[in-house]
């Protein structure tokens, strides 16, 4: 017998779902006029680079080496130590939303759509600043804590979904495995996408093109950088994909007494596996590297979109996440 919901706590969880949704929306201000400040580094680089006009290559390229540092060792901005405390502190309120949403509703909290896009962009955060202890990737803070308040928009203006309980085919461990393995991957995925498209106009400032003229990619590492840091968290977040499908498969064996049955949702679980396959296979042994290869990553993250949001509401089909009529 299921035990009742706690509606009150529910109510509380959505508030604090909205409370990180604002301090996000600062934090998302505040990273947005970091990337405007004009840096000391520009000053820097530019005084080098005026210094050793006309020295030989090598020392050019020396000091290039140099700025590139500086640039891996520079402290935040002020308006940049605002944006990453923000972040902090909307990652606490917001995971104070999951737990007590989860703790209401006496179940894992990633049971339909609402849950599933909040429990999401918390995970994306959360490797967002995992990934700030190890390097200094507080450059893609605008792209990471923007996607995660869509995220958070989406699941509260688009599938707002009251605490209950799941429907029968979800009321398995396996929503606990299953679901929970996709969640962390779909979230390295989404730092990947937005790796890539920052080294998309890197690429494009390196080129000489216009966008060069955007001051903060100055702070950036370069696009050859960017591309392998987007390759070895999309091989992290395959690997997870990968037993999410599997893990789907011998579920659907349980549920339904069928691995496979070209069920829409798992037809798009196996083609974003195969894009994925595709821009690991071009990149790690057909020597796809920059716009080639970051074009297959974002077609992956589209199937990704594609499969969580029309696929869930639109597809007739025997997984029901989004909660829409519950």
């Amino acid at each position: 017998m299921l035990l009742p919901v706690n509606e009150g706590l529910g109510e509380v969880s959505e508030l604090l779902m909205l409370s990180a949704s604002l301090i996000y929306l600062m934090a998302f201000i505040f990273f947005a006029w970091d990337m405007g400040t004009l840096s000391t580094l520009r000053v820097t680089t530019r005084s080098k680079a005026r210094a050793h006009a006309g020295t030989p290559q090598s020392q050019v390229a020396s000091s290039a080496g140099d700025a590139a540092s500086e640039r891996d060792t520079q402290p935040p901005t002020k308006t940049g130590k605002v944006a990453l405390g923000l972040s902090v502190l909307g990652f606490i309120v917001h995971l104070a939303a999951v737990t007590t949403r989860g703790v209401a509703a006496r179940r894992v909290p990633w049971g339909n759509l609402y849950e599933y896009f909040t429990t999401g962009a918390l995970v994306v955060v959360t490797v967002f600043l995992v990934l700030l202890i190890f390097k200094n990737l507080r450059f893609l803070g605008t792209f990471i804590i923007g996607i995660a308040l869509l995220m958070m928009c989406a699941a509260t203006i688009g599938f707002p979904t009251p605490v209950g309980h799941l429907v029968p085919a979800l009321q398995s461990y396996w929503l606990i495995i299953h679901v929970s393995v996709a969640v962390i991957a779909s979230a390295l995925f989404t730092v990947s996408f937005a790796l890539v498209i920052l080294q998309l106009l890197k690429a494009r400032a390196e080129a000489g093109g216009s966008i060069r003229r955007w001051i903060w990619l100055e702070r950036v590492p370069s696009s050859n950088e960017l591309d392998n840091l987007s390759y070895r968290l999309t091989t992290v977040a395959f690997a997870c994909w990968t037993f999410t499908l599997i893990a789907g498969a011998i579920w659907a064996e349980q549920a339904w007494g069928r691995y496979w049955g070209w069920d829409p949702k798992e037809v798009w679980t196996f083609v974003i596996w195969a894009v994925y396959a595709g821009y690991l296979h071009a990149r790690s042994t057909g020597g796809w590297r920059g716009t080639r290869s970051a074009v297959i990553n974002i077609a992956g993250f589209t199937c990704i979109i594609i499969n969580s949001t029309l696929v869930n509401v639109f597809a007739n089909g025997l997984h029901s996440y989004a909660g829409l009529d519950q």
